[in-house]
């Protein structure tokens, strides 16, 4: 079972990481003053929710590596410049990419301890971890997918078979 729970983490990452790509292409059609504009959204605007899901990739993959990364500020601005958040979110999609590639049963039937945003000293299964990391992305991109349907800029098809596997044309 750990094979096949690892190849799906792997597919995880490669559906992250081109889903990422294709809404950062339509983020970009954007100008600045647009992207930054306050919409009803958790974290205030396309540019926020990016800078929020970014800070959520670090703060889990340095718990992942075995740092001790707080939950705190999760409405950090990380990158005021779009071009700047851009490859810094490609550089942390790498990243991941990485760690899935590296992983095995003994990470995934560990556990991570932490301080959660309430301050609380936790444990959780690493592998429930790794889910909820990929699963923050995509609730997060959907809020952005959301915000973008507010905009002149289509908001693309983020669908995980298409982005896995793009139809030809």
């Amino acid at each position: 079972m750990s094979g096949r729970l690892v190849a799906h983490f792997q597919l995880l990452a490669r559906y992250n990481q081109g889903a990422n790509d294709i809404l950062f292409a339509a983020v970009a059609k954007l100008d600045d003053a647009e992207r930054k504009k306050q919409r009803p959204a958790f974290f205030g605007s396309i540019h926020g929710t990016l800078n929020h899901i970014l800070l959520g990739d670090r703060i889990w993959l340095g718990r992942f590596e075995g740092g001790t990364m707080a939950s705190t500020n999760l409405d950090a601005i990380l990158y005021k410049h779009f071009e700047e958040l851009r490859q810094a979110r490609a550089e942390e999609d790498a990243r991941l990419s990485r760690l899935t590639a590296g992983l095995d049963a003994t990470f995934l039937d560990g556990s991570i301890a932490y301080v959660n945003n309430q301050g609380f000293e936790v444990e959780d299964p690493a592998g429930l971890l790794l889910a909820h990391l990929f699963n923050h992305q995509t609730h997060h991109r959907g809020q952005v997918h959301d915000m973008l349907s507010q905009t002149e800029v289509p908001p693309p098809s983020l669908d995980m078979h298409r982005v896995i596997n793009p139809t030809p044309g």
